[in-house]
């Protein structure tokens, strides 16, 4: 027996790991049952130490996020797994793919201790937080379309957080607040999309984004160079905004990236003198109106769908229908719209659990005549 687990061990290392390719499946050898796409970059060698990204899908679909992080992998020097056994459903099942995962990789690779992240979209997100939360050993993690596994809110975490959002995507809200109130490093990338994973080019932002983290905590020496030409991007972007309110907020977050880093003095004269105009206060106050408005509209509907058992149900029940109608008819202007976002992720907020929240057939039918296609992830 013992011989037949070394000749399986011994196998296991004996796989091809060619840089600059992804691999669809290696196996953990300590545990052939668990496996993981990865991604190691052209350049590595086991001279040194190397940062990693250990990444989550909601369905257990490794190669998604190694794919989505590979070309910034490969220019910054990262090696990326993907978890093919991490999945929405047993908790327990995610944390023990995802031990297994950094076990193996941290045995076959020379990796950094000092930079190891993790990276997950929806219930992946919480994977990811759920990891760096339990272990105190995480220096970042790229939240995607999900926050906390337990939801509670926090001020501070150990480790930083670049979150991503789609503007169509039913966590927007979440995301929002879950940014809104941290104080330890942090940012918000919201894009066009629903509840998917984070494009490539974001992906690229947010490694880039970690770059700098890692610089300004210590955990990776000063490179002014990549320093240089990732605050030259930056930049760049504040000056491509069109508002005043957008570019209020790209300034306040360079000068918090770069602070210590860069002099970020006139920038943030600027944002100061930005954030002084009426017509930037009244743009972030409209912002949060709309987010108290969405919140209203999902609060009212659960409201409602908790009365289904009340004698008055055949008008709750009618007034559910006109909401979900009102709402798919906003859903499906031709226009883009505040209005049409906000309905877009109500429907999709709401349709994803209503089968849990409540089981009135009738409700049920409801649902499913004005249920939104799904996203494709």
């Amino acid at each position: 027996m013992a011989l037949l687990l070394l000749l399986v061990a011994f196998a296991a290392y004996a796989q091809d790991f060619s840089p600059g390719r992804i691999i669809d499946a290696v196996k953990c050898a300590a545990d052939p049952s668990q496996s993981y796409a990865l991604f190691v970059p052209s350049s590595y060698s086991a001279g040194r130490l190397w940062p990693v990204i250990f990444a989550f899908d909601p369905a257990a679909r490794g190669r998604i996020p190694v794919e989505r992080y590979q070309a910034a992998a490969e220019t910054y020097g990262y090696i990326v797994a993907g978890s093919h056994n991490s999945r929405n459903g047993s908790w327990t099942a995610s944390m023990m793919a995802a031990q297994a995962t950094v076990t193996d990789v941290t045995t076959r690779f020379m990796i950094d201790p000092a930079r190891i992240y993790t990276a997950g979209m929806s219930g992946g997100a919480r994977v990811a937080l759920g990891v760096a939360l339990a272990s105190g050993q995480v220096a970042g993690v790229i939240a995607s379309s999900a926050g906390y596994p337990d939801s509670k809110s926090r001020k501070t975490v150990p480790f930083a957080i670049f979150s991503t959002a789609g503007n169509e995507d039913f966590n927007f809200l979440e995301m929002r607040r879950l940014d809104r109130e941290l104080t330890s490093p942090h940012y918000l990338a919201v894009f066009e999309g629903g509840h998917v994973w984070l494009p490539s080019e974001l992906a690229t932002e947010a490694v880039e984004w970690m770059e700098i983290q890692a610089m300004k905590s210590g955990r990776k020496p000063r490179d002014p160079a990549r320093l240089d030409a990732i605050y030259a991007k930056r930049a760049a972007g504040v000056s491509a905004k069109t508002s005043g309110k957008e570019t209020l907020l790209a300034l306040e977050a360079v000068v918090a990236d770069f602070g210590g880093l860069k002099d970020v003095s006139e920038l943030a004269a600027r944002a100061a003198l930005l954030g002084r105009d009426k017509q930037v206060r009244d743009a972030l106050k409209k912002d949060r109106d709309e987010e108290n408005r969405e919140q209203r509209q999902m609060d009212e509907i659960l409201s409602m769908e908790n009365r289904l058992s009340s004698d008055d149900r055949h008008s709750i029940l009618a007034q559910l229908r006109d909401r979900w109608k009102k709402l798919a008819a906003a859903s499906n202007h031709p226009a883009d719209s505040v209005d049409r976002r906000i309905a877009r992720r109500i429907l999709r907020g709401l349709s994803a659990g209503a089968a849990e929240r409540s089981k009135d057939e009738d409700y049920r039918k409801i649902v499913e005549e004005f249920r939104p296609p799904r996203a494709v992830r």
